[in-house]
């Protein structure tokens, strides 16, 4: 079960584990207790420290496998994941407004994150086995079928942010692996043209969200709430920011989702411009990793499993900070093993777990 030769990654595997470990600083500020002088750690801090434990274990036992035998595995991960998601819509209870959560005892598992690697496991499979025509028509429908399942399942939750996020990660992987950029294009201007027939579908907060996104001021005090205080913590943050704990916004309670899809206002209202790039940094060195493991790759699917990943964390970042800054509308996508959350963490664990693995091929 091991990688077939060579060393992990270590720039890449020391700034994995540099993120999470941020990650549960930042939780920790995010939901440190004014009220109280913030005596004793929160429960939310224990329990991401506890996600992020978890995390590397999954990460180290990944690295540790050939990614080709992993393979051997995508259909069936990806039907369970798949029957998961068709369990939370008919027996799921629902919480926010939504079913993407399986409760099991005091732990939520969210089958939608986990989506997001089968997905890109099952396309490398898929294509793989047709690296001969792949640049068909034929093979390129059958690939965006393959995925749609998965999309109209996590939009049914309904979860808009996730569902988004798997068709940069399909494109990008037909993209790499052959298909015509003809066929993209084509089914990018055949989505631009349904949107009128998708906002039928939308529950009335994701359409809040969406018409307060060029004016918050619209809704102040209603949808477009959140995204105010976002960008006031993020702009009072200045250069340097005020400091550790000192951030008025999230200390007196005004930045909802403060832990989670927001996470990044207090970063910026904390630690400033300065520590924002930073972070974003380090991020980027995830991404450059991936990207050079996916141009040294000998085998496609290797070449389509690096390519999504990095697609999937690129993407994540890049929403996130867009939404919380207001260059976006309000998907709520997290940010990468940043953001509060069990599944999102170990999902991006694994996802760098899977990066470790095929980087023993090419080292």
């Amino acid at each position: 079960m091991r990688a077939a030769k060579g060393r992990v990654d270590k720039v890449l595997l020391f700034t994995a584990v540099l993120i999470a470990l941020l990650g549960v600083f930042f939780v920790h500020s995010a939901t440190w207790d004014w009220q109280n002088d913030g005596h004793g750690l929160d429960s939310l801090v224990i329990k991401q420290a506890v996600w992020v434990l978890i995390g590397l274990v999954f990460l180290v036992v990944v690295a540790r496998m050939d990614y080709l035998r992993i393979l051997n595995y995508a259909y069936i991960l990806y039907v369970l994941n798949l029957a998961a998601l068709v369990f939370l819509l008919l027996f799921g209870g629902e919480r926010y407004g939504a079913r993407r959560w399986i409760t099991l005892g005091s732990v939520s598992l969210q089958p939608s994150e986990f989506i997001k690697i089968t997905v890109i496991l099952v396309l490398a499979v898929f294509l793989g086995e047709r690296r001969e025509r792949i640049g068909t028509l034929k093979n390129y429908i059958s690939s965006v079928i393959l995925i749609m399942p998965a999309v109209i399942l996590i939009f049914l939750q309904p979860d808009l942010g996730t569902a988004f996020v798997l068709i940069p990660i399909l494109f990008a992987i037909l993209f790499v692996c052959g298909a015509k950029v003809k066929y993209v294009l084509w089914n990018i201007a055949m989505g631009l043209v349904s949107l009128p027939f998708f906002w039928a579908f939308l529950k009335d907060y994701q359409k809040n969200r969406l018409m307060v996104f060029m004016n918050p001021n619209l809704d102040p005090l209603g949808a477009g709430y959140t995204i105010i205080q976002s960008k006031i913590a993020v702009g009072s943050g200045g250069m340097f920011g005020k400091g550790w704990l000192c951030g008025s916004q999230s200390y007196l309670k005004f930045l909802p989702e403060r832990h989670t899809d927001f996470i990044f206002s207090v970063i910026g209202e904390e630690w400033g411009f300065v520590g924002a790039i930073a972070l974003v940094g380090l991020y980027a060195i995830i991404i450059m990793r991936g990207v050079r493991m996916a141009s040294k790759s000998t085998d496609i699917q290797g070449k389509a499993i690096a390519v999504g990943i990095v697609t999937l964390i690129s993407f994540q970042v890049f929403v996130n900070i867009a939404m919380t800054t207001g260059f976006m509308p309000v998907v709520g996508l997290p940010l990468p093993a940043i953001s509060y959350g069990g599944s999102n963490t170990i999902v991006t664990l694994i996802g760098v777990g899977i990066l470790l693995s095929i980087s023993r091929r090419i080292e």
